[in-house]
């Protein structure tokens, strides 16, 4: 999606935003010498040790190591997606999105309009629910006070065809907006009728907490059971996810989320206490919707019923969550015994043994491997090599890392099928081993560091400079990064961090932005062209080194022994750096 937008809207997005007016709107800001301070918003701490930096336009943690840019600040703190992000900067900005941007909201439509009639929808819905006897009487009977009804906004949609329609859709125009908001539906013959009908309604908030939509729970026997809000401008089911808005802040002091399948599971659970739930909206459950998830905290326990459909939804979440475990990040499973649903278990069991299943909750590996070895007779000596080729499409799809290793060690395969099997992966997802940039040699992670966070001085270095010929490690990030900053001579710190957002070398982008070294404290120019020269002096012995050893095994041609004259009386103290 980042992609998507273009890079010199973001260029000039953060050059018109600043990230302490940002940071200092959500998190109260203190001056600290040149710099600002606070206690960490993602971390517990007592003594402050988030660090703002209007120069760098960038801010870094030093106790948890959390960093970036004003984009992503709203990202992490306001769990907005990278699209939303920029979106809400720019509105602050003042500035418009780009026509070609995909993902923002259209605007030709008027979400304002649209965002109006639903919140006077969700009025109207709760106005009702109080006239309603046989819709209070129906959540009693499910267990629901009426403060937790009030917590959640819900309301109750009339048997009748057009109530909201009479109410608020009064002229063509304003039918038109019930239709684009998906509360009413339009009629073959012309008119239109309320889409919501003698249901229990939830309303649906977005990350802003902004109603987006609604569902519809049927009182009585009927079908659909659900009824949800269609895809509007502003609803999106496999984007949105019931209840996350209202307990955004409890499941991130739990460190985990549980996924349930229905509105009525999630104000169950918080009726008794566990408000840490949330539900998709009548679909499976989405990569999406699972960034959105981990973005907020680190686990994410699936809740399902103990039968076969239940397994089979299971298993169905299972692949869609593989490809996202990157490090730090776990899921688990939690089935239900048979015949309860969440609510009715809570009911039972109380808050605290049932927030205990969710902590001895099936983990990926064992729900993985217990259902491959299904498959499988594991008493025959093939078994396990069976269970690995039925695991090897599995693991394909887990990120590099600590969980990809730890589950194929759990096959306990011998060295030559482990190198087998990885081979297999190789092919299959086109990696290859250790792929990845090389760590930068000292001088050169210097030499970044100082471009990363302090661009002006590309400025610095003379164009007949030559650094082609150098195989240093991080001397083609350093190359890569003196290009963007020459075509784009007013990028600032945070810019080059969002312009590496998708690149090999975010991480190391944005470490080294944060790196305090002396170096880059004082007296930079000088310093940064000692670096140059450095860096200068040790391409040039490569380069003598490289023509030597030709020498020696086939000899040179004449342009090379003219080169190699050329290189060993080349003064480089200063070469190729321009004074300032």
């Amino acid at each position: 999606m980042a992609g998507r937008i273009p890079k010199q809207f973001i260029d000039e997005l953060l050059l018109r935003s600043d990230i302490v007016e940002v940071i200092d709107a959500c998190v109260p800001l203190k001056k600290a010498g040149k710099d600002y301070k606070a206690c960490c918003p993602f971390h517990e701490e007592k003594t402050p040790s988030f660090t703002v930096s209007s120069a760098k336009q960038f801010y870094h943690c030093f106790g948890c190591g959390a960093h970036g840019t004003a984009i992503g600040f709203l990202m992490e703190y306001e769990h907005m997606s990278f699209p939303e992000a920029v979106e809400e900067l720019a509105r602050r900005a003042g500035l418009s999105l780009p026509k070609e941007t995909e993902g923002a909201i259209d605007r030709s439509e008027s979400t304002a309009d649209l965002l109006g009639v639903l919140e006077e929808a969700a009025r109207y819905y709760r106005t009702q629910l109080r006239e309603t006897p046989r819709a209070i009487a129906y959540l009693k009977g499910r267990g629901i006070s009426g403060d937790v009804a009030g917590g959640f906004a819900l309301g109750y949609a009339p048997d009748a065809w057009d109530n909201l329609v009479r109410l608020l859709g009064k002229t063509p125009a304003e039918r038109e907006v019930l239709i684009r908001a998906g509360l009413a539906i339009r009629k073959d013959a012309g008119g239109c009728y309320d889409r919501f009908r003698d249901r229990v309604m939830f309303p649906i908030h977005d990350y802003r907490g902004r109603i987006v939509g609604f569902g519809g729970r049927i009182i009585d026997k009927g079908e659909p059971k659900y009824l949800n809000s269609p895809e509007t401008p502003l609803f999106h089911k496999g984007r949105e996810l019931y209840g996350l808005f209202r307990a955004r802040d409890s499941i991130r002091k739990a460190g985990r989320v549980i996924v349930v399948e229905g509105y009525m599971d999630v104000v169950g659970l918080a009726q008794f206490g566990v408000d840490i739930a949330v539900a998709t909206l009548g679909t499976a459950t989405t990569r999406e919707h699972l960034e959105r998830l981990f973005r907020f905290v680190p686990e994410v326990v699936f809740c399902f019923d103990g039968d076969r459909a239940g397994r089979e939804a299971a298993w169905r979440a299972l692949e869609i969550v593989l490809p996202v475990l990157h490090e730090g990040r776990h899921a688990a499973f939690m089935f239900l015994p048979e015949g309860e649903d969440p609510d009715t278990l809570v009911q039972k069991e109380g808050k605290e043994r049932f927030l205990g299943r969710t902590r001895t909750a099936m983990t990926v590996p064992d729900f993985l491997f217990k259902g491959l070895a299904e498959q499988v007779d594991m008493t025959r000596s093939t078994g396990r090599v069976q269970l690995a080729e039925l695991a090897q499409p599995y693991l394909s799809k887990v990120p590099a890392g600590l969980l990809r290793d730890a589950m194929l060690d759990r096959l306990k395969l011998s060295p030559a099928m482990h190198e087998k099997l990885s081979a297999q992966e190789n092919r299959h997802t086109g990696r290859i081993a250790n792929l990845g940039p090389k760590r930068p040699a000292p001088i050169m992670r210097l030499a970044v560091a100082f471009l990363v966070q302090h661009p002006e001085l590309a400025a610095h270095i003379d164009d007949s400079l030559s650094l082609q010929g150098s195989d240093l490690p991080g001397m083609p990030l350093f190359r890569m990064l003196l290009g963007l900053i020459k075509s784009s001579p007013k990028i600032n710190t945070a810019s080059i961090i969002e312009h590496f957002r998708d690149s090999e070398h975010k991480h190391s982008i944005s470490r080294l932005a944060a790196w305090r070294h002396s170096a880059l404290e004082h007296d930079i120019v000088a310093e940064f062209q000692g670096v140059l020269t450095q860096i200068h002096r040790t391409a040039v012995r490569e380069k003598i080194d490289t023509l030597l050893q030709k020498e020696k095994i086939s000899g040179l041609t004449s342009a090379e022994k003219a080169e190699l004259a050329k290189l060993t009386r080349l003064p480089v103290e200063k070469a190729g750096i321009t004074p300032h």
